[in-house]
């Protein structure tokens, strides 16, 4: 099972959020055919907003991160809902880089770093709230980093990591959100470095130890409470309904055209690849609600 763990630590001055997502990033791959390089850049922008997401307030409410950094993975887009069920996908999955010189996957290269990292959060209003900054490394975790204290003035520390295995299934993959509140005393922000700067990698402490050892590990010597839980997934809300609504908005001298062409139309999901199949009955049928509507 997939899930998000908070905590607070630092009498209140310290939030952290940190996600287990393996069998959502597993799944993720699985869908979209990526590569090891395109599912490390998919998984860990479905970490980071699976994690955002669920910090919203909203019940309704989704947030969305869109990464184009002008690498050959083109964009990486991931979606949340407000309890942290993502969905996402990348242009070309199918790019793969050799490793980095210290074995990595080199996500940064595939990702570039020449573009913007933007987080929009839809809360119901009429505009959804937008923010960009610019990509540092493309290695994700850093972008968001640098996103959180500049365009929402929060400062935060990330970690993030897919690691894939010899069998090209996925190992682990998860990530951690720190935040810092006003007035936080120097002494805490020294010690959370210092912890971060020390921890085993992120990747093989949730292969061996379990996302409660990540919370451990960055909080170490800081007295800390979990004070949420939440299980998290891979979750499309597509349905033939909301993919109809998409074809009528193609307009009625354009669909009359399909009609006429008498073949049918399939309509693909970006998100899970599910196909929609509308025959040239369902078309019409489709323009006549339109109008008794």
């Amino acid at each position: 099972m997939d899930r998000i763990l908070r905590a607070t630590a630092g009498d209140g001055f310290i939030k952290m959020s940190a996600v287990s997502a393996r069998e959502t990033v597993q799944r993720a791959k699985d869908i979209h055919h990526c590569t090891p390089t395109t599912a490390a850049a998919l998984g860990r922008t479905l970490c980071a907003a699976s994690m955002l997401g669920n910090m919203m307030k909203e019940d309704d409410g989704s947030l969305t991160i869109r990464i184009n950094g002008g690498g050959p993975i083109g964009s990486v887009i991931a979606v949340s809902d407000s309890a942290g069920f993502v969905r996402g996908y990348v242009t070309n999955p199918g790019v793969e880089l050799p490793l980095r010189p210290d074995g990595k996957l080199n996500v940064g290269g595939a990702v570039g770093r020449d573009g913007m990292i933007t987080v929009s959060r839809d809360i119901g209003l009429k505009e959804p709230y937008i923010g960009s900054t610019q990509l540092v490394s493309g290695e994700i975790a850093e972008d968001l980093t640098a996103y959180m204290l500049e365009s929402e003035q929060i400062p935060a520390a990330c970690g993030l990591g897919v690691l894939v295995d010899t069998d090209m299934s996925i190992k682990s993959a998860g990530g951690f959100i720190v935040q810092l509140m006003p007035g936080a005393p120097d002494e805490l922000i020294d010690k959370l470095e210092e912890n971060i700067t020390m921890m085993d990698a992120l990747t093989t402490v949730l292969a061996e130890d379990g996302l409660e050892t990540v919370l451990e590990q960055v909080l170490k010597g800081l007295e800390h409470h979990i004070v949420g839980e939440d299980e998290v997934g891979y979750r499309c809300k597509c349905s033939r309904e909301r993919v109809a609504s998409a074809i009528l908005g193609i307009g009625a001298e354009e669909l009359k055209k399909m009609i006429d062409e008498g073949k049918d139309v399939d309509v693909s999901c970006q998100f899970c690849d599910t196909v929609y199949t509308f025959t040239p009955d369902d078309i019409s049928k489709l323009l006549e609600q339109a109008k008794n509507d």
